[in-house]
């Protein structure tokens, strides 16, 4: 991961936009004024809240084009992943700020999951000019800065997502229950599709794929679940799938990523593909996938793409 200093010398103001999600789940009345305080003490500082569904890429796009240093995406991953579509292929930076139930993407590069701590942090990396130039995944043309998730894990977040309410009260609690919910449910034994390399490997019938930009996959607590570690900001994707997300092949799945520091190996119904390019996954059906952690609609084909140097990522120093 290369390092650059493009920000500023530590005498200049940097023009800092905090775009907050205002129903994201850690983010409070108490936590806001503490943030803009400490942001706009040595920085201009504006601060804008989205209000809809994409709010936020067409807020990063005008920021950027207003001439703004860092955007700061404070609230889930689905608003740093916003954030991160309207600022793709532009030199303006970005910074996460943790808000939401998880904050994936935040953690995985570094910060803490204090959305307090963490603005510490970011005024350190600001003052060293801590950025570097990272690569995105493109799932059917949209940009994700962690993973996609298919079959399965994708089923599992859209029955997350239908009760929001719980999703910000019961925290992981939840998640483990849908989890359940889903892998006892006909609709687990339905999921089919194939995923296929660009070098030619293929899976012919998986019922859950996930592709990596970076490790980990996701948070339980404070415990990384790591599918492949090998994962980062500066290298191509990583690919796993399980054919079967049957006991006898889930539950070593898991208890391989909470343990190994190889992730999940490349053999026995499990495949485990580094320095991906690009993957096509196809089904005769509809399958569900997720993007960042959102829901999205199902298809019957979707093709995953590796994009180096699409984004500029403010990261602790």
């Amino acid at each position: 991961m290369t390092v650059r200093s493009n920000l500023r010398l530590r005498f200049f103001v940097i023009k800092l936009a905090l775009v907050v999600n205002p129903v994201a789940s850690s983010v409070t009345a108490r936590t806001r004024v503490v943030i803009q305080k400490a942001l706009a003490a040595d920085h201009e500082l504006q601060i804008i809240e989205t209000t809809r569904g994409n709010h936020a890429t067409r807020l990063a796009h005008q920021l950027q084009r207003e001439g703004v240093d860092v955007v700061i995406p404070f609230g889930g991953d689905g608003t740093v992943n916003e954030v991160a579509n309207g600022l793709r292929g532009t030199s303006t930076a970005f910074a996460p700020l943790p808000g939401g139930s998880t904050n994936v993407f935040a953690r995985a590069i570094g910060y803490p999951n204090d959305s307090v701590e963490a603005t510490g942090v970011l005024l350190e990396a600001l003052d060293s000019g801590s950025t570097v130039s990272a690569s995105l995944g493109l799932a059917n043309g949209r940009a994700f800065v962690f993973h996609v998730g298919v079959g399965f894990d994708a089923a599992v977040v859209e029955r997350v997502e239908r009760r929001g309410p719980l999703k910000r009260y019961a925290g992981h609690t939840w998640f483990v229950w849908s989890a359940i919910r889903t892998w006892s449910s006909a609709e687990r034994r339905s999921l089919k599709f194939s995923v296929t390399n660009d070098d030619g490997r293929t899976v012919e019938r998986a019922q859950m794929a996930v592709a990596l930009n970076v490790n980990p996959y996701t948070f339980l607590g404070s415990q990384p679940l790591d599918l492949a570690p090998e994962a980062a900001l500066d290298t191509p994707l990583s690919v796993v799938a399980l054919e079967s997300v049957g006991v006898a092949k889930l539950l070593p799945a898991a208890l391989t990523a909470f343990q190994s520091d190889t992730g999940l190996p490349d053999r026995n119904g499990m495949a485990h593909w580094s320095e991906v390019t690009g993957a096509t996954l196809t089904s005769d059906r509809p399958f569900p996938y997720q993007l960042d952690g959102e829901p999205q609609k199902p298809v019957t084909e979707l093709r995953l793409e590796h994009v180096p140097n699409a984004v500029n990522v403010v990261v602790p120093a």
